[in-house]
């Protein structure tokens, strides 16, 4: 069976790279890399009965890539790096023939404002070269996706309305911390909330709504609307919706702390000049706050994130919420993660096994709910992932014309 590789190790890589480590008659090698190789071997350290590999690679560089690629020749490249490296790594991935897959559309570095537009213009190069590449396949984006495309086929006729829903309710006993890389996470919170109704894209100021919602085996807990890249996708694809947004919970603590470093100009992504030497403030913020991974050991509590949806099934008014729920606790008696990290590393492992096995065999360029989401969904459980589907759910968001 042919090699695979991950770029990356990060907390998202540890989980994937975990997942391949289990399924050495499809992987029987991976080719762990990234810029720090010490992470690279650090992750292998800690799974001792997998063949991994690690290397160095600076993958904004096409060259550098293309030449590990040729070096090794894998079947497929998983891109756990940052969304930065979306465009370079798909360039090389093309040039060495490789298949390839990713967690999060491309965000350029100086603009905090995710869009698929530029991968989505690799489709015909791809398509032309026999090559696949799958975008987005995390839990959100990704999973979610797949809720949507599987309540497509199943439960509806037609979706009119989405609310995608993340709550974090665990603990990791710090003052402040993020679940993933936080350059990332804080550029993505603080631009501007947007969805999408009526075909247009709504804009408002960052966090500037909420909504109390309901989650499974955690209670009520206020979400605030920000914009996340799936929604691009989803409303492209299912044209039938009048509406989609995304809301995600975060403590009072959490947005003390992110107000306070806004306020004082840490989540600035502009360099300044301090003592003759150019600074970004949110990536000297990154290097002052827990690396996500080492959260971990004492995290505890419940994750749960889903769709809630509300369209039509033979004539009538329906309504579903697709989600998953899982404790902190259990990803790392897995996988030694945290569960956000769990979350988004997870649903990578198994799409390189239903890419690798054909299952998902398409060239072209293809974000996740245009794939069939039952061979993802049927392996999700056992993976980790338990899902479940509620038809007629009392929804929590009412503001839905008659």
């Amino acid at each position: 069976m042919p090699k695979v590789m991950v770029v990356g190790a990060g907390a998202v890589a540890q989980v994937t790279v975990c997942k391949l480590s289990r399924r050495p008659d499809l992987f029987p090698e991976i080719v762990l890399a990234s810029r720090n190789v010490e992470k690279c071997k650090a992750i292998a350290e800690r799974l001792p009965h997998a063949r991994i590999i690690p290397e160095a690679v600076d993958a904004d560089q096409v060259a550098d890539t293309v030449a590990l690629l040729e070096k090794h020749r894998p079947a497929l490249l998983l891109n756990l790096a940052l969304p930065y490296q979306d465009l370079p790594l798909m360039e090389a991935c093309l040039q060495a023939g490789v298949d390839y897959l990713d967690t999060a559309s491309y965000e350029p570095p100086d603009i905090p404002f995710y869009e698929y537009k530029y991968q989505w213009a690799y489709q015909e190069q791809y398509e032309k070269a026999g090559l696949m590449a799958v975008l987005g396949i995390g839990f959100d984006p990704g999973v979610t996706n797949a809720f949507v495309a599987y309540a497509a086929k199943h439960i509806f006729d037609e979706i009119h309305y989405l609310d995608i829903v993340d709550c974090n309710a665990g603990d990791h006993g710090r003052p402040f911390a993020t679940n993933f890389n936080l350059e990332i996470n804080l550029r993505e919170i603080t631009q501007p909330g947007r969805y999408y109704e009526n075909g247009k894209l709504v804009e408002i100021p960052a966090l500037s709504r909420a909504e109390d919602v309901r989650f499974p085996e955690i209670g009520v807990r206020k979400a605030y609307l920000i914009y996340h890249e799936e929604l691009e996708s989803l409303t492209k694809h299912f044209p039938t919706l009048r509406r989609a947004r995304f809301w995600m919970t975060f403590s009072e603590s959490y947005l003390m702390h992110l107000r306070a470093f806004m306020n004082v100009g840490l989540t600035r992504i502009d360099p300044i000049e301090y003592e003759g030497h150019p600074v970004v403030p949110i990536k000297f913020l990154q290097k002052l706050l827990p690396d996500p991974a080492s959260l971990a050991p004492t995290y505890t509590g419940w994750v749960s994130i889903g769709v809630q949806l509300r369209g039509v099934y033979q004539g009538k008014p329906r309504t579903a919420f697709i989600y998953t729920n899982i404790r902190h606790e259990w990803a790392y008696q897995d996988c030694g993660s945290q569960a956000v990290a769990y979350t988004a590393g997870v649903p990578p492992a198994i799409a390189a096994e239903l890419m690798v096995q054909g299952t998902w065999k398409k060239p072209g360029v293809w974000n996740v709910e245009q794939l069939d989401p039952d061979p993802l969904l049927e392996r999700l459980p056992e993976a980790g992932l338990p899902w479940k589907v509620v038809l007629d759910y009392p929804l929590d968001f009412t503001d839905v014309p008659e």
